[in-house]
């Protein structure tokens, strides 16, 4: 809805770059208490989510980019504008965690402890950037005559001018929101490490499965004819992998083999 937070002279800065940085400092903040309370030190912590950023940011913009690629194909220099919006977490996702798993181990830090402790700070960070893709317009729903449909007028919005249309950015970081409050109480009621960050997945790949359905940004991303777009289909297969690793974690014991 506000795209340009302030703006001096040359220097714009963007309500979407002030949101996720925020989202970003917020799930850290919430993740390094977590770790003291569990005998990791924080430092640690805090030196592994610039990693994660790092990767997610290249990642999500990647798959972006590849999605979109009949647009940027003419446009090479608009890949770097990343705070007009245009990042895919799934593409983030894909990346960060197998940079993720290297920090981690080469720690000596047990890769699935410390992805439990992420998790509910994934979705709080996350929950705050949607906001950010709110401000800019991006990742913006179809048209709609829902009462709570929203109408972007701001010209220098992603999002379709002058249209109701579904709040996609703010069902998802509703949704993300109440997945962190959900982990946060699974969180002291896990049996073995990994149970978490499976729930996570399960329930994130649910929640972007469902919002996909009403989202209107072009070149969605139809896979092979199938109704269905690329984040759908990732979905998908992180709903079905996160049930098979939580029915295999289930009865198991923290300490014990996993």
């Amino acid at each position: 809805m506000y795209p340009i937070l302030f703006q001096w002279g040359p220097v714009t800065i963007h309500t979407y770059g002030v949101l996720l940085a925020s989202g970003f400092v917020t799930g850290l903040w919430v993740a390094a208490r977590q770790a003291r309370r569990e005998g990791i030190v924080s430092d640690r912590i805090v030196d592994l989510a610039f990693y994660i950023l790092l990767a997610a940011l290249v990642g999500s913009r990647l798959l972006y980019v590849v999605v979109n690629w009949s647009w940027f194909a003419g446009r090479p220099l608009d890949i770097l504008k990343v705070w007009e919006g245009g990042l895919v977490f799934y593409g983030g996702l894909l990346l960060a965690v197998p940079v993720g798993i290297w920090y981690v181990r080469r720690k000596g830090l047990h890769v699935w402890q410390v992805a439990d402790l992420l998790a509910p700070s994934i979705a709080l960070a996350h929950g705050i950037g949607r906001l950010g893709c709110f401000s800019a317009g991006c990742c913006y729903g179809i048209e709609t005559d829902l009462p709570w449909g929203v109408v972007f007028s701001d010209p220098h919005s992603l999002a379709p001018l002058g249209v109701p249309i579904h709040p996609t950015q703010i069902y998802e970081s509703a949704g993300e929101l109440l997945i962190f409050a959900g982990l946060l109480f699974y969180r002291n009621k896990k049996t073995a490490h990994g149970q978490v960050f499976a729930a996570y997945l399960l329930a994130y790949g649910i929640l972007r499965f469902s919002v996909e359905f009403v989202r209107g940004d072009e070149d969605r991303g139809i896979i092979a004819g199938l109704p269905l777009t690329m984040s759908q289909i990732i979905s998908l297969l992180l709903v079905v992998g996160a049930a098979v690793a939580l029915l295999r974690l289930r009865g198991k014991e923290i300490g014990s083999k996993q």
